[in-house]
Order: structure tokens, then C-alpha cells, then sequence
């Protein structure tokens, strides 16, 4: 495997595998924040500390979950050069009328690692968490939002559904692109805008398989009368164990220190 996408699965027998949908999902939630909220260098060691640990609980395979940054390759790059040169500061270096600050290397470096915590983060709870595990999760988690007329079975099975789809989207531009490379379309050299233009006989047959992906799930969807029983009932109900409870504490305590400590 060369790219462990978010939104794949795969199902192991691992601790972090084992923990309740709830509260891995929490967990996510307070890592994408720690980095923004954190102070101090501490703060963002615990939260590179607690990712760390996780990729080793879940036993991800190292070079692909590193390969998942490649999701935000290019929006690291523009932010980081944003920053770089537009945050004013002590100068570093002279490009004709821009400055360059030490300033804007530190932010600019802050932003691309904020940006790569984000994406392994969402790569390791959709690879250690099933999509049905994921519906039970985010139903159970706004659950309380039901009873002001909020559709949260429907809003969680659109959100887990549009999760799965990441993966699939990005097989079929592979699939695509090496369909139009053997027509002979030349989708790599040229100068940007030219890339751009060739990138048409690409995007236009994913928007259709899209939207013939996207008709074909509704109908089977109604089929299966998702919407004829308002109070379904499940097979499985989820119950937190000693396990969760001590990750929760384990994280909760992490990010109460990393955010409150200047």
C-alpha cells in the first residue's frame, strides 16, 4: 500500500481499533485544536507525542501514513510562502522590495506542520474506525440535537458516506489519469496554466462518475427503506470500557496542560 488515504479502513485487532467510535472522535477533535491552541513549545510536543502514539498503537504502516500528507502538499506550500513573506519582523533576507522576516519562516513552518498534524490525524481515525462505526458515533454524539428537530441519523450517515467517498475519488483520478495518459494526453509538462487546461479530460469524466455514484447510492439507499424506520434499533450498542476511559483522561489531561500553559 503507497497512500493510506483519509477515509480508508482497515480492520485490525489493535487497541486503538478497540476503543468506543465516541471517543476516538473526540480525541481527533482535541488534536486538531491543541495545535492552534497551544502557547508553548510543550503544548505542541504533547500533541506530536500523542499522535505519535497512536500511529504506533494502531500499527499504520509508517511510509504510508506519511504519504497522506501528500493530501496537503500544496496547501502547505502556498501557506507557508503566504506567511513567509507577508509577516513583518526582524529581516532575514532582501528580494528586491519584499523582506523577508525570521518571523514568517517560524510562521510560515508552524503552518505547514498544523496543516500535516491535521492530516494524519484524520488518517488514523478513519483508519482505525470503520464507516458504520463512524454513523453509530456521530449519531450517538449528536444525538441531543434530535430532540430540537436536528435529522442526525440522516446528517450522520451524508457525513460518514462523504468521508468513504475520499478514497474512491482519489483511485478514480488515478484511474482516469492513466486512461488519458494512454490516449496520449500529456498531463505533466507545460507551464502551470497549460497543466491546468490539461487537467480537463480528467475532472470532467470524475464530476460524472460522481454524480452517477452519488444517484446510484440515494437509489439503493431508498431501496433499503433507510428512511422508513425513525427509531432504528442496532445489533451492537456502544458502551465505554476501562480502556476509554483512560484514553479519554489520557488526552483530556494532555491538551488541558498544552493549552493552558504559556
Amino acid at each position: 500500500m503507497n497512500l493510506l488515504l483519509p477515509g480508508m479502513y482497515f480492520a485490525a485487532d489493535t487497541a486503538l481499533h478497540r476503543l468506543d467510535p465516541r471517543v476516538k472522535m473526540g480525541a481527533a477533535m482535541a488534536l486538531m485544536v491543541l495545535p492552534f491552541a497551544a502557547r508553548h513549545p510543550i503544548g505542541h510536543l504533547l500533541a506530536v507525542g500523542l499522535v505519535g502514539a497512536a500511529a504506533v498503537l494502531s500499527r499504520a504502516p509508517w511510509r504510508a501514513l506519511l504519504g497522506t500528507l501528500r493530501t496537503v502538499f500544496w496547501l502547505s506550500f502556498f501557506m507557508f510562502f503566504f506567511y513567509f513573506f507577508t509577516t513583518p519582523g526582524r529581516p532575514l533576507l532582501a528580494l528586491g522590495g519584499v523582506r523577508v522576516t525570521v518571523e514568517g519562516l517560524l510562521a510560515g513552518a508552524l503552518q505547514v506542520y498544523r496543516l500535516c498534524l491535521l492530516a494524519v490525524v484524520a488518517a488514523l481515525l478513519t483508519y482505525t474506525t470503520s464507516p458504520l462505526q463512524l454513523t453509530h458515533g456521530l449519531e450517538a454524539m449528536l444525538s441531543p440535537l434530535a430532540r430540537i428537530g436536528l435529522p442526525v441519523r440522516e446528517l450522520g450517515m451524508v457525513l460518514t458516506v462523504a468521508l468513504r467517498f475520499v478514497p474512491t475519488f482519489f483511485e478514480e483520478i488515478e484511474t482516469i489519469s492513466r486512461a488519458q495518459r494512454a490516449r496520449g494526453v500529456d498531463l505533466s509538462s507545460g507551464p502551470p496554466w497549460q497543466r491546468i487546461r490539461n487537467t480537463v479530460p480528467v475532472f470532467v469524466p470524475l464530476f460524472l462518475s460522481a454524480i452517477r455514484r452519488a444517484e446510484e447510492l440515494a437509489v439503493a439507499m431508498e431501496a433499503r427503506g433507510f428512511r422508513s424506520q425513525p427509531h432504528r434499533t442496532r445489533l451492537y450498542q456502544l458502551t465505554l470500557t476501562r480502556a476509554d476511559a483512560i484514553a479519554a483522561l489520557i488526552v483530556l489531561a494532555c491538551g488541558t496542560i498544552g493549552v493552558l500553559i504559556r
